[in-house]
């Protein structure tokens, strides 16, 4: 019988075990962390997570063959596989700062993973890795290894969130990559073993290990570098009235391009697009290629940019200040069904907002007042590292309140922005929002969830992202 342990229980280690379980009932399945709260909401009924139909899978494996422990040391002793799935943040300081990826985790992992082990281990890097980390790994494996033989495989995972579960039921590409010797095709072969209970053979992909670690940040650069693109057209969208939703459906209908990650928006977020953008950018500066690491740079550039645009846009519609004003922000995470904040482009604007001495109202559906009022005490990059790391005043920003409904959140308000594009924001009563706001009432659609027209018609001033703009915009400056 198989035993897998994976370190970290994150959003990563708990919904891929989970699914692995679900799938091979055969092989033991132990989910481990340091962090016993954590561990302790895994085995309750509120997982630390949300993700739709999670809750169904851990529910029917777990205590069957899917168990949660603090108790590290014991369950990585005893496993097979180890999966290592813990945080690569990147660095806020020394060497690379603001770019590298710190593998402080990651080398603490290996090393006590040499400690305990005595028997056999095959090693898979889950995380986002820096190219070139199973190298170390390996080197720290093999110079404590006390006669134990280690194979370090990459399997990088593909999961969007929202849609994890979904992901890892029917994935586009498994990929391993693993060392072309004998001992590595059998660690390959073990692993594709797990898999293949579930995934058709042909969308098992393997590959050298270095051409695995590189296509997680390719694939993630590639996905950013879209939304950056039609990003970008948004902007030269509203100055000359064309409407990017228009441009995106001709675009998409081209074969070769196809129509997905075409929406113009507020701007990109999530844990991993701008941190393995930045990880790609120091890899080719490393490697002595500043042309390619600044081809890479500005995908971030233009997200930033049209963060800070719909800000400006924002402040210049409402003669030119937003001082004292209540502004309500509806949806905070960094996209609909996640309570996932992490890197959303929410934090900028309000950041922006409160710039100018905004008074903001926010309400996201899935994510709490503790958890909005520590992202915007934070500085950038901190929220990767541990809690303990993070800002402990949370109730420091007094110009910010969290709502319970949309409706509370905008009475009184002269200003909404929808940063989040949660399907119940279609269905709100947008005519009595207006009767309960300051006039001009003033609408910003950072996701194009809204029909400006209905809403013009109802009396609003509306900027949606890319679309014609209002008769009321066209007079006032881009940039406030």
């Amino acid at each position: 019988m198989v035993k897998i342990c994976c370190i970290g229980a994150g959003y990563v280690g708990g919904p891929t075990m989970a699914v692995i379980a679900f799938k091979c009932p055969s092989v033991e399945v132990y989910v481990v962390d340091i962090s016993v709260s954590r561990i302790a909401a895994w085995n309750s009924d509120r997982l630390p997570i949300y993700e739709p139909g999670l809750d169904e899978v851990v529910k029917q494996c777990r205590g069957r063959n899917l168990f949660f422990s603090s108790n590290v040391e014991q369950h990585v002793a005893e496993a097979d596989i180890i999966f290592v799935s813990v945080n690569t943040p990147t660095k806020t300081r020394g060497l690379g700062a603001g770019k590298a990826a710190d593998l402080t985790y990651w080398e603490s992992a290996a090393r006590m993973i040499a400690d305990v082990s005595k028997s056999d281990k095959i090693v898979v890097e889950k995380s986002t890795v820096p190219v070139k980390t199973a190298e170390a790994i390996e080197k720290i494996l093999t110079h404590n290894s006390k006669g134990i033989n280690y194979q370090i495989l990459s399997n990088p995972e593909f999961l969007a969130e929202g849609t994890a579960i979904e992901d890892l039921f029917k994935p586009d590409r498994v990929l391993i990559g693993g060392r072309e010797t004998p001992e590595g095709r059998k660690a390959v072969q073990a692993l594709k073993d797990v898999y293949a209970h579930w995934v058709p053979e042909d969308r098992i992909i393997t590959t050298n290990l270095w051409s695995a670690e590189l296509s997680k940040l390719a694939a993630n650069a590639f996905l950013a570098q879209r939304i950056s693109s039609v990003n970008a057209i948004s902007a030269l969208c509203e100055a000359t009235g064309a409407d990017v939703s228009e441009v995106a459906y001709a675009v998409g209908k081209d074969s070769r391009i196809g129509p997905k990650f075409l929406n113009a928006s507020v701007g990109f977020g999530g844990s991993c697009f701008q941190k393995d953008i930045l990880n790609l950018v120091y890899i080719c500066e490393c490697n002595g290629l500043p042309e390619v690491a600044n081809y890479w740079r500005q995908v971030i550039k233009i997200n930033d940019y049209q963060k800070s645009r719909f800000v400006n846009r924002v402040v210049a519609s409402m003669f030119n200040t937003v001082a004292g004003k209540k502004i309500a922000v509806l949806g905070f995470a960094f996209k609909k069904d996640t309570g996932d904040t992490r890197e959303t482009p929410a934090i900028d604007v309000c950041k922006g907002l409160l710039g100018d001495k905004a008074k903001i109202s926010i309400y996201d559906p899935q994510v709490t007042e503790d958890q909005i009022q520590r992202d915007i005490a934070m500085s950038k990059f901190d929220w990767d590292h541990p809690v303990h790391l993070q800002p402990t005043s949370p109730t420091a920003v007094k110009q910010v309140s969290v709502a319970w409904d949309a409706y509370e959140a905008t009475k009184g308000a002269h200003g909404v922005c929808i940063l989040t594009e949660w399907n119940e924001f279609k269905e709100l009563d947008y005519q009595k929002i207006y009767d309960n706001m300051q006039k001009p009432a003033f609408f910003f659609d950072g996701r194009n969830v809204v029909d400006p027209q209905k809403l013009r018609e109802i009396g609003f001033i509306v900027y949606s992202i890319g679309k014609p703009l209002d008769a009321w915009l066209k007079d006032m400056p881009a940039v406030a």
